[in-house]
């Protein structure tokens, strides 16, 4: 591959969206190193002279910081401080005819299952045979397993169908194997992605057998968490709860998008579910795991949400108590059938919604971390950061759950370890802590 610049080709994988995306970019950069190719992921001093883009194309948000990262590139390309760049994932597999008449300076645009492509592109062969391998750009202690593809839910406001096709289950027999493999290399939690963990199973096995790899899962030897990401409520299979409850490896922690409560706003969201449903599947979880952690995330200013359907809503968020709860403002996306109803709720209204959701969610963390105080908990430490080594309890997923917090002045504690922690004192988000000495 020639370059104009006199660097040696150095590949930077950049990578914006969720952890599928950071999955894909660790297959991609598994791919390149078995190729002998030079690849980093998101390169601090930015050396990479080849620059690859995974990109997001879910909301407006993400498809906004998606195309300025483009155009970040293309302008170091048109300043001669990087030779290629190289654009793939959701936002290219949903939009490649418009970005390639509108952004022209990229080498080339490559879609969600476009890998083998892209390796060709970048002068490396697919290697079939590397299964489970991949660079990982998570601390050592943990990383993602995305157990399926693709999506085969109706719902209205999404378009990752679009993106990501129909649901593909991977064989068991796979991720146990790339699962193996990461628990040799370190890996002590896995967190299971897809993008719907309990349709798992149905296109290959004829039946939800989500339960069924989690009894595989646990019998790895390292491998000490795990977690479940991305659920879907209607079909729900209960017997992931009974393995959850007795098996001690299985995180008590779900994190279950529910996005409403309005019976009349689920059924035009086409989940499938209705208000009295949802909160008898809660109570389910509560009854059957009482010490569950339930991580959910809400949507405001649907088109149509009427100020009764929020405060049925708010309701909704006080009586249940949510350990964790995320909160979105409805983003109107083409081709998406939500897309032919009014977008009737203003911009302002809509934040001003997602405000009042956070701040309920606030008092209700604040009050159940106070209740922590004076508890012990098993935490695995993530980083150090600042004069604190950060840390997470079962109920903690990175990067968007709560904290525990060890000052650093006073106790050394080994990133990557387990440790038990007593906790001092809480905030609204973040929990304090020493460690017991054994």
């Amino acid at each position: 591959m020639r370059t104009k610049t006199s660097k040696q080709n150095k590949i930077n994988v950049v990578t914006l969206g969720c952890s599928k995306n950071i999955y894909d970019s660790e297959v991609l950069m598994g791919q390149l190193k078995a190729n002998d190719k030079d690849v980093v992921h998101e390169d601090e001093n930015d050396e990479g002279n080849i620059v690859v883009i995974n990109t997001c194309g879910f909301i407006g948000k993400a498809k906004e910081e998606s195309i300025n990262t483009i155009l970040h590139y293309v302008d170091k390309k048109e300043a001669g401080e990087v030779d290629k760049v190289f654009v793939t994932g959701c936002l290219s597999e949903r939009y490649k005819p418009d970005l390639e008449k509108e952004i022209k300076n990229v080498d080339q645009y490559f879609g969600t299952h476009d890998l083998p492509n892209l390796l060709k592109a970048l002068e490396a062969d697919y290697k079939h045979e590397l299964l489970g391998e991949r660079l990982t750009t998570t601390p050592n202690h943990y990383a993602y397993l995305k157990i399926a593809e693709g999506c085969d839910r109706p719902c209205s406001f999404c378009a990752i169908p679009l993106m990501r096709g129909k649901h593909i289950s991977t064989p068991m027999e796979e991720i146990v194997i790339e699962a193996t493999k990461l628990a040799e290399k370190g890996v002590k939690e896995l967190i299971l992605i897809a993008q719907d963990l309990t349709y798992y199973g149905l296109d290959i096995y004829n039946k939800r057998a989500l339960a069924d790899l989690l009894k595989e899962l646990v019998k790895i030897d390292g491998v000490e968490w795990i977690r479940l990401h991305y659920a879907f409520p209607t079909g729900f299979p209960i017997d992931v709860l009974e393995v959850m409850k007795k098996e001690p490896k299985v995180c008590n922690y779900l994190d279950i998008p529910l996005q409403h409560i309005s019976t009349e706003l689920l059924k035009s969201m086409r989940r499938g579910t209705s208000s009295e449903k949802t909160i008898a599947l809660i109570e389910q979880f509560r009854e059957k795991v009482p010490d569950m952690a339930i991580r959910t995330t809400l949507i405001v200013g649907y088109p149509g949400e009427t100020e009764e359907q929020f405060e049925e809503l708010k309701q909704f968020v006080i009586d249940s108590k949510f350990e964790r709860l995320g909160c979105f403002t409805y983003s109107h996306e083409e081709n998406t059938h939500a897309f032919a109803l009014e977008d009737s709720v203003p911009e302002k209204i809509k934040e001003q919604r997602v405000s009042e959701i956070m701040e309920i969610q606030s008092q209700i963390s604040f009050d159940l971390n106070q209740a922590k105080v004076g508890n012990i908990y098993k935490c695995i430490f993530d980083r150090m950061e600042g004069n604190n080594f950060i840390g997470r309890t079962e109920f903690d997923s990175p990067d968007v759950d709560n904290e525990v917090l060890v000052d650093a002045s006073k106790h050394y504690i080994q990133i990557g370890q387990f440790i038990n922690i007593k906790i001092t004192e809480a905030t609204d988000f973040d929990l304090y802590g020493e460690p017991l000495v054994s």
